[in-house]
């Protein structure tokens, strides 16, 4: 079956058929994506991850086509209609609409008109309207009047009514129906009466239409969850006359007399309004909403990315700050491990305002606990807390950062965080998370449900299955690419390892606790249950720093070390000399290295972790303030250029913090001076970026913003 979804496959990625077979058969036998993707470069052709994750799916669809076919062909075998001719169109389809095109005339079904009718002996007379040969219909139909058929016009209507039944389930009719719906239908909305009040925030959709197929994703998302609220009325259909004319020209036959003619086109207006259009318009709502699901989710899973790979402070002492009024402003104290040291609160602002004391606390832990950043979470009195930390005289520089807060009082509430600090309430954990995200995003960031963490638009809107297995991969991907230090790794970044999930790594950090430190990556293999496969797919991306070997602490797989050894052999030297010699480096030949299972691009990714071995791909984290003049969004006028963060994006454009309560939008029409189809062609998330502000709308909280003409 690989060889037959290879073909297929292939064919929709434009590559060779056995990168995909070949792709396949690793898949089948466990190995992961990012596994594949890293060490078996040769085995796939060199696909990327995402080349790897798109046949994964398609593969998937595949199987489950053939799934609903083979259903289809047994439960139409088992009605005694299944032909040879049918079976061959169902074998041949490869979609899943042709398939319940094929199969809606054998669809069991509740009784419908159609159904009645042919009860009531109707069938012959529907067959020789629907052939059109009749000279006389009402003459023909007072043949079947009988104790059921009180007359000739209801024996025509029962015969219409099975007519337009075989209308509605011919394969052709509905091809050319819902190719008409994809190219003509409008999408329309409409406030549902008495829903004004309450459906203030869909007010630009209280009278809409636009085609169907050019609504952007975000805004039939919006529609449709305005549809599910109970606030708007939606339709989705094309010209009405237009379409019927298209079945018409199908089943009308001009050469007919004009009153055969007549019922024919009787059946077929009743078949368009009553059968089709309705079922046509369901499945063009699935249709559109699932590539919505699909762009909102890609927005979503392209944000996350950015987010667990923004730049880390790494390994520092860190003063963690959850700033707030009445409360005060929690404040811990971090190791470079990120243990929590200590804890405090204070209280700096009103109504307290205990500034005097704040300031020499804060100072004296600064001093006693060698801090060397300061991360502010973004919450709630964040600028006052930031302005008055700043103005502060430190024993040492200590640069200081906004951390985004968002989802840290689900980590604090969380199994996770209880495990983590068992001691502490959920504003120490809070506290703590602000910390760490600054140290490292990453590894802080994947103990939070991704949806959660404030990026993407309309994830409550999206099929939750699909969105959770994107974000997943998201979530894998990211770790396995930045490698993951197996001595200080929690178990929630442990269990995104390749090859790992939550047994393993939770066997790790019992390993760890029972054991020590691991000294080496064939350690590993001393886990409980760890088996040949799972460190085989783990054991690249797991790093041990200061290993006896170097290589442990690299992206070099363990079966790749035979080959860095043969290389330092050959020019008289260790494996430590030749990663910190690059002379001796420049002397290595790839091509002496090449093997019947070891080719270049894999030699090619050697040689670059000998260059740098455990680099992380990760940028160097900037320094960054806003404007100390802007506090809330009544400090802003039109035309003032300020600095700010992007820290959404979306299909219409980019959302940026610029240090208050509010955050604005850059509408894509605002992103560039040019043609901008993509937003994230021109902004990532976190980028720093200095906005010209629009517009301001008080009463509604909203900034508008642009980057034309700005010096960013």
């Amino acid at each position: 079956m690989n060889d037959t979804y290879a073909k297929r496959i292939a064919d929709g990625l434009q590559v060779e058929s056995w990168q995909v077979a070949n792709t396949l058969s690793l898949l089948g036998q466990g190995a992961t994506i990012p596994f594949i993707s890293r060490y078996r470069k040769e085995r796939t052709g060199n696909l990327d991850e995402a080349q790897i994750t798109w046949i994964e799916e398609q593969k998937q669809k595949l199987e489950e086509l053939d799934k609903r076919r083979a259903t289809i062909l047994k439960t139409i075998d088992e009605q005694g209609q299944l032909t040879g001719q049918l079976e061959e169109q169902i074998r041949q389809s490869d979609t899943l609409q042709e398939l319940e095109d094929l199969y809606l005339p054998y669809k069991p079904k509740r009784r419908t008109r159609a159904t009645k009718a042919r009860e009531k002996g109707l069938e012959p007379l529907a067959d020789e309207l629907f052939k059109q040969k009749t000279t006389d219909p009402h003459q023909r139909a007072r043949d079947y009047i009988n104790e059921e058929i009180a007359d000739a016009e209801q024996a025509l209507q029962g015969a219409r009514d099975i007519i337009a039944e075989w209308i509605n389930e011919d394969q052709q009719a509905r091809q050319r129906i819902r190719k008409h719906f994809h190219k003509h239908a409008l999408i329309e909305s409409a406030l549902v009466k008495g829903k004004e009040e309450e459906g203030q925030k869909y007010k630009d959709y209280f009278e809409w239409q636009e085609l169907l197929r050019k609504a952007p994703s975000h805004r039939f998302l919006a529609i449709m969850r305005g549809e599910k609220e109970g606030i708007l009325k939606i339709s989705v259909a094309p010209d009405q006359q237009e379409a019927i004319a298209l079945l018409e020209d199908l089943f009308v036959r001009n050469e007919a007399n004009g009153e055969i003619s007549r019922q024919v086109q009787q059946a077929t207006e009743d078949a368009y309004k009553r059968l089709m259009a309705p079922s046509m318009e369901n499945e063009m709502k699935a249709y559109y909403k699932e590539k919505a699901d699909e762009e909102a989710i890609r927005v979503f899973a392209e944000n996350l990315r950015q987010l667990l790979l923004a730049p880390p402070l790494g390994q520092q002492r860190v003063m963690a700050i959850d700033p707030g009024y009445r409360t005060g402003c929690k404040v811990v104290c971090l190791d470079e491990q990120g243990h929590l040291l200590y804890n405090e609160t204070i209280y700096p602002h009103k109504p307290q305002e205990q500034t005097r004391q704040a300031a020499k606390k804060i100072t004296t832990l600064a001093a006693s606990h060698k801090i060397q950043a300061i991360a502010i979470g973004n919450g709630t009195a964040s600028r006052e807390t930031e302005q008055f930390i700043r103005k502060l005289k430190f024993d040492r520089d200590i640069n200081v950062f906004t951390v985004s807060e968002d989802g840290a009082s689900v980590y604090s509430a969380s199994k996770v965080a209880r495990e983590e600090l068992p001691d502490y309430d959920v504003t120490v954990r809070g506290a703590v998370s602000i910390g760490r995200r600054l140290m490292d995003p990453l590894a802080e960031l994947v103990k939070i449900d991704p949806k959660s963490i404030g990026v993407g638009q309309y994830q409550h809107d999206v099929d939750p299955a699909k969105l959770k297995t994107k974000l997943d991969q998201v979530v894998e991907s990211c770790v396995n690419q930045v490698g993951v230090n197996v001595n200080t790794a929690s178990k929630n970044l442990l269990t995104y390892v390749s090859g790992l999930g939550p047994q393993l790594a939770g066997n790790i950090v019992e390993y760890r606790k029972d054991s020590g430190p691991f000294s080496s990556r064939a350690e590993l293999k001393n886990v409980k249950r760890m088996g040949a496969k799972g460190f085989q797919q783990a054991a690249g991306f797991l790093r041990i720093p200061n290993a006896h070997n170097p290589l442990d602490n690299s992206a070099v797989h363990p079966e790749s070390y035979p080959i860095v050894e043969q290389m330092a052999g050959d020019l008289n030297t260790t494996v430590h000399q030749l990663i910190h010699n690059q002379q001796l480096r420049s002397q290595i030949s790839l091509d002496r290295y090449i093997s019947e299972n070891t080719g270049l691009p894999t030699l090619k990714d050697i040689f670059a972790e000998l260059e740098k071995p455990g680099r992380d791909p990760r940028q160097q984290i900037k320094k960054f303030e806003f404007d100390p003049n802007i506090r809330s969004i009544e400090d802003l006028k039109k035309d003032m250029v300020v600095p700010g963060i992007i820290n959404n994006i979306t299909n219409f454009g980019a959302f940026v913090d610029i240090g208050i309560k509010h955050n604005g939008l850059i509408h894509i029409s605002n992103l560039a001076n040019r043609y901008v189809s993509n937003p994230a062609d021109v902004v990532a998330l976190h980028q720093h970026v200095r906005v010209k502000i629009l517009d301001v709308d008080l009463a509604r909280g909203r900034i508008q913003l642009s980057l034309k003409d700005v010096d960013s």
